[in-house]
């Protein structure tokens, strides 16, 4: 079996924190869930850091004034667990992740995608103690913002097509030749969201665990495969990247991918 980030499901996951993370410990979130998580913690916090840039030199600079610490919590979105990603690498502290909604599977990946001269670069590597879905955590954000994870998976499929096409013309790279066995792989996690995706729409516990098992490990493939994203992903994510950079402007992850 392949090696995934520890995963926990509960409830009140948030709260419990502080009662066995390394003090002090340092929250990475966004300004805008701060208010909704700061009585979740006690005297043992210092910042919190808002995650407010993806850019390299940004997150070097902010890097700079961190308070000390002894662990990093990140709590949120993408740019909230890539941040907090990012910080734990280049610290080399203890890290746990707590994930606001389904919109990505970047909190399963073990490196940050920054952006660096305009352009998104996937830098680091570190792997948390634990991931924690909180069920009434997710199911508190907004409906089309949880059901926009299902594109991290529906994009296998133009993964797959691409990639087989890539290799009837002989153009695929030598250092990612074509492989059944990691296509199959894809497909079985594919199968898996599209048998629940009635249950994904709703956002109940099932399809919470669906899509989440589903993205535990579409985001640790990309590193278990050797780097390979070719049975993840194809032109739909360029098509989101090339957006992102044309517009100068961020995008909710999904709805650009599954357009592609």
């Amino acid at each position: 079996m392949e090696a995934t980030f520890n995963t926990i499901y509960g409830r009140n996951l948030i709260c419990e924190l502080r009662n066995f993370v390394h003090r002090p410990y340092l929250v990475v979130t966004m300004e805008e869930l701060w208010e909704r998580f700061e009585g979740a913690f006690d005297d043992g916090l210092v910042g919190p850091v808002f995650a407010s840039s993806m850019d390299v030199e940004m997150l070097e600079k902010a890097l700079d004034g961190l308070p000390p610490a002894e662990c990093i919590i990140g709590i949120g979105g993408g740019r909230a667990v890539d941040t907090a990603k990012y910080f734990a690498w280049r610290t080399r502290l203890p890290l746990f992740q707590i994930p606001t909604s389904m919109s990505v599977n970047a909190v399963f990946g073990h490196r940050a995608g920054v952006r660096q001269n305009g352009q998104v670069r996937y830098m680091g590597y570190a792997v948390p103690e634990a991931v924690y879905v909180d069920f009434d955590v997710i199911q508190s954000a907004p409906a089309h913002i949880n059901r926009s994870g299902v594109c991290e998976i529906l994009c296998y499929h133009t993964g797959h097509l691409d990639w087989a096409y890539a290799d009837r013309l002989g153009k695929c790279e030598a250092k990612w030749p074509y492989d059944q066995r990691l296509v199959d792989a894809a497909r079985q996690r594919f199968d898996l969201v599209m048998t629940h995706l009635d249950d994904i729409n709703a956002v109940n516990e099932t399809g919470i665990r669906a899509l989440m098992e589903a993205n535990r490990w579409g985001g640790a493939t990309f590193h278990n495969a050797g780097w390979n994203p070719r049975h993840i992903e194809g032109i739909d994510h360029f098509v989101f990247y090339a957006l992102e950079y044309h517009t100068r402007r961020p995008f909710l992850h999904g709805q650009p991918v599954c357009l592609a």
